[in-house]
């Protein structure tokens, strides 16, 4: 796996390539070399690869010949995943066609287009000729496969960063404006042979019918919706790779879909079953991520303790054993992810983005329609910690005070989408606050559990006392600090 990072340019046929000698940062010019490569690019009949950005190649010639997964790019980055050449030509590796499922959604890959390249390669080389930048000239042929095949060819220079910073891309890339090259039309190479094949809206199927007003409620929270579903969609391939953070951004994605679904209701209505069908998702990614964040916790605990009072096999229950429950979670989340129930899902947040099911409330001003639902979310956190501060201290109103912290991260969310910052970052106050206390009372109950266990194999469980009494600590004190927050926000 790897970053490319890299800037394209459209050029003329008699383009020259400028002299890159002196360019700062830059010690010298090495020899040029020449390529030629062959691609073969994979996706679906309905080019769900190409309308998401992806592209999946196998490639001979040059120096990386072999698979190439590329997924879209984020923030002038795009990752690229290689694996060896396989003796098939025409079918894709299993592990890398698992990790387009989430566009493909089962539907069969096969060769879409072909590109043959001629390629001159000009280098950069740092200190101890370390190549710092590596730009591609290509006289490209492309062909788009099927029964009447179709033939295109053009010229493209590719700036792509190997060593060190952005900033000594940008100078190359001023070098290569000065002599004529323009910034690319298309994405890809793949995209500028396709051209309109490839679906506009990135959703094979009937193109939308319902289109918010500009400026209205309906617009802006659409917009939130197809974020937050393009932003689940594009962690799916870092979940399965398990890659760090992945599944927390991607539960992160679910909650706030569900979330603004359930706030905007009177906007976009009739959403109830996918409601419920991510609050299924979240709860798949919830299990590893929670046990990944517990395992951590207590790993930091332990490192912090005198080691007089880390007695028996603690690290080994607290590290090893909630280690292998969360790869078994992983595994859960894996075989969610290659089922009809999860792609359903995808289908349905597809559905939402091309065709919102908008109410006549989605046409009013958004500023106004928009405000009046962060007001009102805003007073159901008021209104929960009412009820909870009427409570005796003990179970029932510790679960009053989980509804506060839930309608807390339900208005952040609602104001995020409306844009009212105040409003978000009171919201996310109460909800760290609280999430402090949760955190703290879910670690005394797993480490109620582990001690039990370790109790039952005839171990010492003195440590488990006194990580317990460190989380009862830290509980109690978001628990006497909230009151003090909460009279200062509200």
């Amino acid at each position: 796996m790897a970053l490319e990072i890299e800037d394209k340019f459209d050029v003329p046929e008699g383009f020259a390539l400028p002299d890159l000698g002196g360019v700062p940062g830059c010690e010298r010019v090495a020899e040029p070399l020449s390529h030629r490569l062959t691609a073969v690019y994979f996706d679906t009949p309905d080019l769900r690869l190409a309308a998401r950005g992806v592209t999946l190649r196998r490639r001979r010639g040059g120096d990386d010949e072999g698979w190439h997964l590329k997924l879209p790019k984020v923030k002038g980055a795009r990752q690229e995943i290689t694996r060896p050449l396989t003796r098939s030509a025409k079918v894709v590796p299993a592990e890398l066609a698992s990790l387009v499922l989430a566009y493909t959604r089962g539907a069969p890959l096969a060769p879409v287009a072909q590109l043959e390249t001629r390629r001159g390669v000009t280098r950069l080389l740092g200190p101890g000729d370390t190549v710092l930048v590596e730009i591609a000239d290509d006289r490209v042929k492309g062909t788009v496969l099927g029964d009447e095949p179709v033939v295109r060819r053009w010229r493209e220079v590719e700036a792509e960063l190997k060593e060190g910073g952005r900033d000594l891309l940008k100078k190359v890339a001023k070098r290569l404006r000065k002599a004529g090259a323009a910034p690319a039309d298309s994405a890809s190479k793949l995209v500028r042979l396709l051209g309109d094949r490839v679906p506009g809206d990135r959703i094979p199927g009937p193109r939308p019918t319902t289109r918010p007003e500009p400026g209205s409620a309906g617009e802006v929270v659409v917009a939130y919706l197809r974020a937050h579903a393009d932003a689940l969609i594009a962690q799916d391939p870092h979940v399965r790779l398990a890659e760090e953070g992945a599944v927390h951004k991607a539960r992160v994605a679910c909650r706030r879909l569900r979330s603004a679904l359930k706030a905007f209701k009177r906007i976009v209505a009739g959403t109830e079953r996918l409601q419920e069908e991510l609050k299924w998702l979240g709860e798949v990614l919830g299990e590893s991520r929670d046990l990944e964040v517990i395992r951590a916790r207590f790993a930091a605990r332990l490192d912090g303790l005198d080691p007089r009072f880390v007695t028996g096999d603690v690290r080994r229950r607290l590290g090893d054993d909630l280690s292998a429950r969360e790869h078994d979670a992983y595994g859960r989340i894996r075989a969610a992810l290659g089922g009809e129930r999860y792609f359903a899902l995808l289908d349905a947040l597809d559905a939402l983005a091309a065709d919102p099911p908008l109410t006549a409330k989605a046409a009013k001003d958004a500023d106004k329609a928009l405000s009046k639902i962060v007001d009102r979310n805003w007073r159901r956190v008021i209104d929960a910690y009412d009820v909870a501060r009427g409570m005796e201290e003990g179970e029932e109103r510790e679960t009053a005070m989980h509804e506060v912290r839930k309608a807390a991260k339900r208005a952040r969310y609602t104001a995020e989408t409306a844009g009212m910052s105040g409003v978000a970052e009171r919201a996310e106050q109460v909800q760290e606050v609280l999430g402090r206390h949760q955190d703290g009372v879910v670690a005394q109950g797993v480490l109620l559990e582990e001690a039990e266990r370790a109790r039952q194999a005839g171990e010492d469980t003195f440590t488990y006392g006194v990580l317990a009494g460190i989380e009862s600590a830290e509980a109690a004190r978001a628990h006497e600090e909230f009151p003090s927050v909460w009279s200062r926000l509200a």
